[in-house]
């Protein structure tokens, strides 16, 4: 993972699914100014898919990073699905996507066709991490297991020896429940190396993830990059909780957590980054943005300093495990 952590300043990396378009229609130079701040800023680490806004994300991401020395920052993907030609009607996350249809597909073929596409989007010659898209129950109710089967039989082997053969350094999955990168990091065949857990071990939501994922991140030397560190920009005073509308408890929960922020004034946002980069499993965070100005921010805020006793009132009001590893007792 040498090359990984060398490219990752402030543990801080940039995700790109806004810049799909997700939520709302973002200008070309608003997405093209975020992408270019981020590289300003020193972030080294920049996570894409075919899925944010049917490649709109990996083709903005393109056009800024292909004026740069590849060997000087790192780049991830997502293979499950790809994008053609045809059209269709969008909604949901990404109602404001390219028209272009996406086809969600986990076989040997589709995963190379994935990565081909993708490549050509991001104007490169290669990917440093591959992570296998949304195998997973929010995205495929009871179906996810014979989703699963399939990528194992197909995206995994694809990857495995991708990586063997040094054409990628590392593949894992990218989901947001935890039971699939449990049960692949379990796998003897295909065992991933780097997962990217969205949503899961969060300030506001990490108990699941702390009783087996992390550990057994921990046990089998698996990275874990952390995604939506915000569940979606409920933590930040947005009304979505992982990626749905937030309901009355959670926006009840996030007020109690403000509360106790303006008390010590620490911001929910440092908060967040600092909780979610100190378990040793955890290499980086991907907050997304389409703001330029939310990018310096969030070096800022990782880098903020915060009282002890912030934490262990946290830890006394019960919003965070005490199994948890926090700042104040891994510095």
């Amino acid at each position: 993972m040498k090359p990984f952590e060398q490219a990752l300043k402030h543990q801080v990396g940039l995700g790109t699914a806004p810049l799909g378009n997700m939520f709302r229609e973002v200008p070309e130079d608003e997405a093209l100014t975020t992408i270019q701040t981020a590289w300003e800023q020193g972030i080294r680490y920049f996570d894409t898919a075919p899925f944010y806004g049917a490649g709109l994300a990996e083709m903005r991401l393109g056009n800024v990073l292909s004026k740069y020395n590849r060997d000087e920052y790192v780049l991830s993907t997502k293979v499950g699905r790809y994008v053609t030609d045809d059209t269709e009607n969008k909604e949901g996350l990404f109602q404001y996507a390219r028209n272009n249809k996406v086809v969600t597909d986990y076989t040997e073929d589709a995963t190379k066709r994935s990565i081909e596409q993708s490549l050509d989007r991001l104007k490169t010659d290669r990917l440093d991490f591959v992570f296998v898209h949304d195998v997973s129950p929010d995205f495929h109710g009871d179906e996810w297991i014979g989703k699963f089967e399939e990528a194992r039989k197909g995206a995994f082997r694809v990857l495995t020896q991708l990586r063997e053969e040094g054409v990628i350094k590392s593949w894992g999955l990218g989901v947001n429940t935890t039971e699939p990168i449990e049960i692949a990091m379990e796998l003897e065949e295909f065992r991933p190396d780097v997962c990217l857990s969205a949503t899961q071990y969060t300030l506001l939501q990490h108990e699941r993830a702390l009783q087996r994922m992390m550990k057994t991140a921990e046990e089998k030397d698996v990275a874990i990059v952390v995604g939506a560190p915000y569940n979606s920009g409920v933590l930040l005073g947005g009304d979505h909780y992982n990626y749905e509308k937030a309901d009355d408890e959670i926006i009840a929960r996030v007020n109690q957590l403000k509360e106790i922020s303006n008390k010590y004034d620490v911001p929910l946002k440092a908060a967040a980054l600092q909780f979610s980069t100190s378990h040793p499993a955890v290499k980086s965070v991907i907050p997304g943005s389409t703001r330029p100005d939310r990018i310096k921010e969030d070096i800022e805020m990782i880098q903020r300093d915060i009282p002890k006793s912030f934490w262990e009132e946290l830890l006394q009001k019960g919003f965070i495990s005490p199994d948890a590893p926090l700042p104040t007792t891994i510095k």
